[in-house]
């Protein structure tokens, strides 16, 4: 996987090394406090093959060969949102290593929301498949760090984000890179004007806090390499979504006309079952095996 480091910028700032996956476009984030060497695995993906619904580990075990490489000992299993474009690693990481996993407490809704579309009543129950379920303004330690956590919906309805420290913050799929502009808010409990709020908010962080974004899709323009990190003033003057103050309206008009044009991802109908599950894959029928239900007509 192509990875880059960001390094850490003082004693209240974290290290963190991004990694994209090349067939998702997704980041997956490793982030360090130096001074314990504690680290938190932000985002991680699960391999998976849409048309053999095959799942392995490959992608998550380089991150693992790397916080081993690194001699970092992993605080926290982090997620942002119930992704829709790739499965979570969470549940397979914490088996390889013990670290409580959590989301955002939204995740409930989100459940609710999708057990209708699938018909799968009390299919999913994220208190028992998460350690720990964030309301908007709760905060935990990162060895030294403070991390705060902020309600950031519109992609989703229970989207959040990981301020890190003094400088860092993991922001998911609000924003894209700054030569890019913003994500999608079109899935099911998605909402254009509510993610302008939560760009908003992210925007009105300190100008030199680095946002580490979910997804990038190369090439774009003269640029070949994925990108993911760019400050808060980067996107108030650049941002060809939101930068110069664009209006509410505005917005919604860039961002529903773009997402007018936009396939659900191929992914995505499967990643939700196993992703409101923690990761998990649904629970085995009497032959053993685990099966996908896949929606007809209803998206």
């Amino acid at each position: 996987m192509f990875s880059r480091t960001s390094p850490s910028t003082g004693p209240d700032s974290p290290t963190v090394t991004g990694f994209h996956d090349a067939a998702t476009g997704s980041i997956q984030y490793v982030a360090v406090d130096e001074a314990t060497k504690k680290a938190a695995l932000i985002d991680v993906v699960l391999d998976f093959d849409p048309a053999s619904a095959t799942t392995s580990h490959e992608s998550a075990q380089e991150i693992l060969d790397f916080v081993k490489d690194q001699g970092l000992q992993v605080e926290w299993i982090l997620d942002t949102h119930p992704h829709a474009d790739h499965i979570m690693a969470s549940a397979w990481l914490k088996e390889q290593l013990g670290a409580p996993a959590a989301i955002g407490a939204k995740v409930r809704e989100i459940g609710k929301l999708w057990e209708d579309l699938y018909n799968m009543p009390g299919a999913f129950d994220p208190d028992r498949d998460f350690d720990r379920l964030f309301e908007d303004g709760d905060s935990f330690k990162l060895g030294n760090l403070d991390v705060r956590v902020m309600l950031s919906p519109g992609h989703t309805l229970g989207s959040i984000t990981y301020v890190v420290g003094s400088d860092a913050a993991f922001v998911h799929d609000t924003f894209m890179h700054v030569d890019v502009g913003t994500s999608r808010a079109d899935f099911p409990g998605g909402s254009s004007s509510v993610l302008y709020d939560s760009l908003q908010a992210i925007l009105a962080l300190p100008d030199d806090t680095r946002l580490f974004i979910g997804h990038d899709y190369p090439p774009v323009g003269d640029r070949e390499d994925p990108a993911w990190e760019a400050t808060v003033a980067d996107h108030k003057a650049n941002n060809p979504h939101v930068g110069g103050g664009v209006s509410r309206e505005d917005y919604m008009e860039i961002r529903d006309k773009r997402d007018a044009t936009l396939g659900l991802p191929d992914r995505m109908l499967h990643a939700l079952q196993m992703n409101l599950r923690g990761g998990r894959l649904p629970e085995p029928e009497d032959d053993g095996n685990s099966y996908f239900k896949i929606p007809a007509n209803r998206l």
